[in-house]
């Protein structure tokens, strides 16, 4: 069968590498000449603060993949506008009868891919789309009855059975050898203005941006896997991979991270952590299914029963929700993982579920607030991951903690920042504290707490409620749920 003479478009998205690329891999292998185009969506940056890390990352890896495909003779075209318009009236001046994209498993993507496809269809147009984001998707990883799983442990084990039946699963999808069918030309990027930008904090961060960045970040992890399971918790050492970011945004290939933790697994080296940070990826995969599976949980509790809950609203709510954004309950884990948030877009996965758990049964405001506060300012926000970690937290979602499991702030903070290093760097007002004092100033003498330099309600905040009284308030908040689980 001869090749296709006419020319094709692969449309980057959460996807931006040049290498190992399904739909790239697809349309160089079925094409002559494969144009290249990444649409920043105005329908998302629109709605977006002026100043946004994430717009920031993003014009940075675009640049990094935009040089790779320049590299491999190639180019990228990158425009600002409604992907629904753009991808169709682009092909439309190519002549490219076929559009290339990968599979996005949220249903305002899956609705403005309906949309591309219809359009494209009616000029006689083909969109393609292929797995790329995830080793298994949709429905490939089944219970023995063929429905969806509801519950992690069973999912990750028939996951992880599947796997071992379908090695190729992890296979790569090259380019290079076919680099030579990417239609050449002068790649055209927009500047942060033209987008409409300015340049936020990410450079100061030093935050590592595109395909090296997400390299390097793999790379300074590898030599740590032993230790992840032991260190992952405690957010004053460096112990997580950092790599949500670029898995957000595809800038490293997920088909390379898996198949090298098992291959170390394979040989008996990574220790306890391989296993650990394997059952991490998996726990992503497992919300994407969710997500795909269970569309209503963008607005509802997974659990139905859950919707009954009556949240705190009135401007005494509104005023506790402001404090708990700007990181001024009171609670210094708290405080000082929001400060860290608002700071740098990042937060340590333990205390996003302290702080979800703080606001919704300590303070007893709705969890989708939260989850909205941090949609907004996570550099890493992933629709599939934060809403089922914001329900884990409430209790209304799939396998999530049971609702009578409420984090005690004060604990939380004596167990995983006992030195109070982490609190120290995120709040300094704190620093004359001792290590076993930092972690709940309000039991102090005002006399000793004025030696120190610290005034509660001037220099630090009082708290904003007593824990073991907010506990018994949401018990019986949580009283309407007629079948906990």
């Amino acid at each position: 069968m001869p090749m296709p003479t006419t020319p094709a478009l692969v449309w980057f998205r959460r996807d931006l590498r040049s290498f190992d690329h399904a739909a790239l891999h697809h349309a160089l292998h079925a094409h002559g000449a494969v144009h290249c185009v990444f649409v920043y969506d105005s329908t998302i940056l629109d709605a977006l603060p002026r100043s946004d890390r994430r717009v920031d990352f993003i014009h940075a890896s675009v640049a990094e993949l935009a040089a790779g495909l320049e590299q491999l003779g190639g180019h990228l075209t990158a425009l600002r506008g409604d992907p629904a318009v753009v991808i169709p009236q682009l092909a439309a001046e190519l002549g490219a009868a076929d559009v290339y994209c990968n599979h996005d498993y949220e249903p305002q993507a899956i609705a403005r891919d309906a949309t591309v496809a219809a359009t494209l269809a009616r000029a006689g147009r083909r969109l393609h789309s292929f797995k790329d984001q995830v080793i298994f998707e949709r429905d490939e990883v089944l219970s023995q009855a063929g429905t969806p799983f509801s519950v992690y442990t069973p999912y990750k084990n028939a996951w992880l059975k599947r796997l071992r039946e379908e090695p190729g699963a992890l296979a790569p999808y090259p380019v290079e050898a076919l680099a030579a069918r990417l239609a050449p030309g002068a790649s055209r990027l927009p500047s942060l203005a033209e987008l409409g930008f300015t340049p936020s904090n990410l450079a100061t961060l030093a935050i590592p941006t595109g395909m090296s960045g997400a390299a390097r970040l793999f790379d300074d992890f590898l030599p740590r896997l032993a230790n992840y399971g032991a260190a992952r918790d405690f957010p004053a050492i460096k112990g997580p991979s950092y790599l949500s970011l670029h898995l957000r945004f595809g800038t490293l290939s997920i088909r390379h991270l898996v198949r090298t933790v098992c291959e170390l697994m394979a040989r008996g080296a990574g220790g306890e952590g391989a296993a650990v940070w394997l059952a991490e990826l998996i726990w992503r995969e497992f919300y994407a299914m969710i997500l795909y599976q269970h569309p209503h949980v963008t607005t509802r509790s997974f659990k139905p029963a859950y919707d009954a809950i009556v949240w705190e609203t009135g401007a005494e709510a509104d005023a506790a929700f402001e404090a708990w954004c700007a990181g001024r309950t009171g609670y210094p884990l708290v405080d000082a993982a929001m400060a860290q948030l608002n700071q740098t877009g990042y937060m340590h996965n333990r205390l996003r579920m302290v702080t979800a758990c703080f606001l919704i049964k300590d303070l007893g405001i709705d969890w989708r607030r939260g989850e909205a506060y941090f949609a907004l300012h996570l550099n890493d926000f992933d629709l599939a991951s934060n809403n089922g970690g914001w329900q884990w937290a409430s209790s209304s979602g799939c396998d999530a903690q049971p609702y009578f499991r409420i984090f005690n702030p004060v604990t939380q903070s004596e167990k995983f920042d006992p030195a109070g290093r982490f609190i120290r760097r995120y709040l300094p007002q704190l620093d004359a504290l001792t290590d076993k004092e930092i972690h709940a100033p309000w039991l102090l003498p005002p006399m000793l707490l004025a030696q120190k330099g610290i005034t509660l309600g001037r220099d630090y905040p009082a708290p904003l409620v007593r824990h073991d009284a907010a506990r018994e308030r949401t018990l019986a908040r949580y009283a309407v749920v007629k079948t906990p689980a």
